[in-house]
């Protein structure tokens, strides 16, 4: 597991993932470094990153692309964490192309504080305490675009979860029909909100959750009929 000196070490390479996964407009990435920078002193944090030189020779799966938004098993990739998968550029493990992380969630926090208040009114506070009162927050799952759908994402979340202490797992993502969110079915995530609006008239997200350990389970395919 990468410690948060190591994170903050290999920021720079992280937000250049965020960048490409998501597609900002590039005067947000100066904002979106320095919350990845606070969020390494939340307690609890853990992050967990993926480099080229692991990532090949993955098995296809294409319900697992990057989380859209604020939180995107098998060998598909490298998700260890060390030290050597944070180079800036190259070397032997070669450079970042995934990256995920997250935190104990905690009174205080911005998005847990927002959360807790939308699942308060939606379904009451005994609901929400249920979920949040002793949670590990996913705050970001991201993977370069032409290194999706090899199973990384699916791999990260693992990593990243795998021992975590905490009662569930939350995170949110934009409402809408989309890897991200098959992944996060998959490995058993549920709506505890739909269509819900963040604080600064941006898109809509669903908040999900489940209860750790996470457990990935294969996608019903249709069958083609006769």
């Amino acid at each position: 597991m990468l410690s948060p000196a190591g994170y903050l070490a290999g920021l720079d390479a992280l937000v250049a993932v965020y960048g490409l996964a998501m597609r900002p407009p590039p005067q947000q990435l100066p904002g979106r470094r320095s919350i990845m920078e606070r969020h390494a002193g939340n307690p609890a944090f853990r992050a967990v990153t993926v480099t080229a030189a692991g990532a090949g020779g993955g098995t296809a799966d294409r319900g697992d692309d990057h989380a859209a938004g604020r939180a995107d098993g098998g060998p598909a990739g490298r998700a260890d964490g060390g030290p050597a998968g944070i180079p800036d550029g190259g070397g032997a493990a070669g450079p970042v192309i995934a990256f995920a992380y997250g935190f104990r969630g905690a009174g205080g926090q911005w998005w847990h504080d927002v959360v807790r208040s939308g699942i308060t009114a939606a379904a009451g506070e005994r609901t929400a305490a249920a979920w949040l009162a002793d949670c590990f927050e996913i705050a970001e799952v991201h993977v370069r675009p032409e290194f999706q759908g090899q199973g990384i994402g699916r791999s990260m979340l693992l990593s990243l979860t795998a021992g975590c202490p905490h009662r569930t797992a939350v995170l949110s993502t934009l409402d809408a029909e989309s890897p991200a969110r098959r992944l996060y079915a998959a490995m058993g995530f549920r709506d505890l909100l739909r269509s819900f609006s963040f604080p600064g008239n941006g898109p809509l997200y669903a908040v999900m959750g489940a209860a750790l350990p996470l457990r990935y389970k294969e996608p019903d395919v249709p069958r083609p009929s006769r």
